[in-house]
């Protein structure tokens, strides 16, 4: 559209992808680069309609509806530009696709999504890669340095019926992880309310209180390494940071972990290669949908392991 083109209010038709779909998402998906405020303000003012009716942010629209977006001027949409070594690297990490999912074994190191001076995470980057599957989301998140299993789907009657899946009791999520020092074989469970808390270094912390949200976490050891456990942890609840929180909780952090975890520990694991969060999504179990997907321990965390089990 060029700079004295009038823009014209939009006509749109709710496609089966997007059935029971929140009016303000549904926008989002549609006005792609509007900021949020803006899908709100259009929304307050009365500008959108469904059906010819005056939608309001809570309004779910249906197949066949159709939406009448008012004329707006947004800037044009920087593409998302991904470089030969992460477009290789993508395609090396899927370990399961079929017609309505996408099952990758992240990198750590690599976000899940843009944001937080972050410009490209799998999501924009497999969006980009994949322009015949416009549907893709994130099923869940895995923080930024942990490595594995990560589900996504390629249409949102897929993502709904995960999002079912991962609030109740039919998805096992299994991480390893190294922590410090002996893990009590009896400890098989953490049930700590957790909370974000205080800030440091302009990123807010996740903590332990007692008015927070309910979360539980299922530990069991794999293996002792001396001034070290490698443990199996099994999120029920799904928290920012969970696992991480609730290991430091009991006094056994995770090792590599700058923002939860013991310097010194760390120091001293150094010497066997360590230089990032040893966090692993390993396994994932949907039973509806009769998937059961494994991520090996990456090699650089396995040496770190295999060392601590010759000394």
């Amino acid at each position: 559209m060029s700079s004295d083109e009038k823009p014209q209010a939009r006509f749109v038709t709710v496609g089966a992808e997007s059935d029971g779909q929140r009016i303000d998402n549904y926008l989002r998906t549609e006005l792609k680069g509007a900021p949020k405020s803006l899908v709100y303000r259009i929304l307050r003012t009365g500008e959108v309609r469904v059906n010819k009716g005056r939608a309001k942010p809570e309004t779910r629209v249906h197949t066949g509806d159709v939406v009448r977006i008012p004329p707006l001027r947004l800037s044009e949409e920087v593409p998302v530009r991904v470089g030969s070594s992460l477009e290789e690297t993508l395609a090396k990490a899927v370990r399961f696709e079929d017609e309505r999912l996408l099952v990758i074994d992240k990198p750590a190191g690599l976000a899940v999504h843009a944001g937080s001076g972050v410009k490209v995470g799998v999501i924009e980057a497999l969006r980009a890669l994949r322009p015949e599957t416009p549907g893709l989301e994130l099923a869940h998140r895995l923080d930024r340095e942990t490595s594995g299993v990560l589900v996504l789907a390629k249409d949102r009657p897929t993502l709904m019926a995960l999002h079912e899946l991962f609030r109740g009791d039919t998805a096992k999520k299994t991480y390893l992880a190294l922590v410090k020092g002996h893990w009590p074989s009896g400890l098989r469970e953490v049930d700590a309310p957790l909370e974000k808390g205080t800030v440091r270094g302009g990123e807010r912390l996740v903590e332990v209180r007692g008015d927070g949200k309910p979360s539980r976490t299922l530990f069991k050891v794999v293996k002792e390494l001396g001034a070290a456990t490698l443990v199996e942890a099994s999120p029920i609840t799904g928290r920012t940071h969970q696992i991480r929180v609730h290991a430091q909780y009991k006094n056994h952090p995770i090792a590599g972990d700058d923002k939860y975890g013991d310097a010194e520990f760390d120091r001293s694991l150094k010497q066997h290669g360590l230089n990032r969060l040893l966090l692993h999504a390993a396994r994932i179990e949907l039973t509806p949908f009769k998937l059961r997907v494994e991520a090996a321990l990456p090699a650089e965390l396995q040496a770190v392991v295999d060392a601590l089990s010759s000394r």
